[in-house]
């Protein structure tokens, strides 16, 4: 049986131009046969976990990934673990205010230092903005003044962050554009760096939950957040954000800007491997998903994809971090390095395949008066 196994995956790989042992810098190195069930038993949660155990190495890793992807071998051996999750996330909400402060402290609590070292000079954990950046922390600038520009603020508005990780996107827009706000996150790491970074500025950092908000902003942004928040509660969101946008009819309101990871298809949970590494209890929103949970409460001024953007960004955290790792404590040992090296990569390989998409909606209650003219 196992030798039956073993073919069974060596054909599958094949399919993807994978050779285990073979010379291209794709072809994986497997350093215990176990890992063939493994896989089969598994799929993609297999795949990660052996890879962190160190049953198999390959040279490109974002390469191997690539490859698998565009053969969809994910899909073809999805693993009953896949299988489970899937049922699970059928009948339960997985993004209760209780289940979503999960996140905050399995991931954004991993510790400020990792993610320091990995995002570089602006602490902004999304896309930059590539088209005319040259490196990270001009596309990060570029991606904060684009959403600035793309919300039209002015001096004396109130704006809201929902989701404001360490306070990047606040304070940029405090100080480039002076405006007032407040920011909410379910992280104490990043709650407490923001409220230092932001110190002296009129921002105010929450330690709060989304569905909590209730009070007048002029403008409202969301970046990197909406992939916590799932399908069963998307109407529930933008509700709360409609409420929280000032409503003038004469000027058609505020504006709304959301910035999301997407996904082509419409699903309900995450890949398996990362919901328990990496992500818990999130998942992707489909162009559909979004449309049908905003109808009737905002109308869509703009809708601006840049996901190649992605790919950049990502290979830029991985030079980072692999140029900064000696540097770190201990508790970043070889298992987490290997994790964290195969969240990278794997996020690489869904950009470059476009299977994951980044879009920002700029969203208006009531439509922009003479029509809305989006900035790129």
């Amino acid at each position: 049986m196992p030798s039956i196994i073993r073919q069974r995956v060596l054909d599958l790989l094949e399919t993807a131009g994978v050779h285990p042992g073979g010379a291209s810098t794709t072809d994986p190195v497997i350093r215990d046969e176990r890992f063939y069930a493994r896989v089969i038993a598994q799929g993609s949660l297999g795949l990660g976990e052996s890879y962190m155990d160190g049953w198999w190495d390959v040279a490109s890793l974002d390469g191997l990934i690539v490859r698998l992807l565009r053969a969809r071998l994910d899909q073809r051996v999805p693993g009953i673990v896949s299988r489970l999750h899937g049922a699970r996330a059928w009948l339960l909400n997985l993004q209760t205010a209780r289940r979503a402060a999960v996140v905050g402290e399995r991931h954004y609590d991993l510790g400020n230092d990792l993610f320091q070292a990995m995002l570089g000079k602006r602490m902004v954990y999304s896309c930059g903005y590539w088209r005319d950046a040259a490196d990270l922390d001009s596309a990060q600038a570029a991606k904060l003044d684009l959403v600035c520009r793309k919300l039209d603020l002015r001096p004396g508005m109130r704006v809201l962050d929902i989701g404001c990780g360490w306070g990047e996107a606040l304070k940029f827009a405090a100080q480039r554009y002076g405006v007032s706000g407040v920011g909410v996150t379910i992280s104490q790491e990043q709650a407490e760096h923001a409220r230092r970074l932001c110190d002296g500025l009129p921002i105010e950092i929450r330690l709060q939950d989304y569905r909590e908000l209730d009070e007048p902003f002029d403008r409202i942004f969301s970046i990197g957040m909406f992939e916590h928040v799932g399908v069963r509660n998307y109407r529930d969101y933008f509700e709360i954000a409609r409420r929280c946008l000032v409503d003038d009819p004469a000027t058609g309101g505020g504006l709304f800007l959301l910035h999301s990871i997407g996904s082509n298809e419409s699903v309900r949970h995450t890949d398996p491997w990362i919901e328990r590494y990496i992500f818990p209890n999130s998942m992707l929103p489909s162009p559909v998903q979004i449309a049908q949970s905003l109808e009737g409460v905002f109308v869509v001024e703009d809708w601006h994809g840049f996901g190649h953007d992605y790919d950049r960004t990502l290979q830029a955290w991985r030079d980072n971090i692999e140029s900064t790792w000696d540097t770190l404590p201990a508790r970043y040992d070889a298992r987490f390095r290997r994790m964290w090296r195969f969240y990278l990569a794997s996020s690489m390989a869904n950009f470059r395949t476009r299977r994951a998409q980044l879009w920002q909606l700029v969203l208006s209650p009531r439509g922009v008066p003479g029509g809305y003219v989006a900035p790129r």
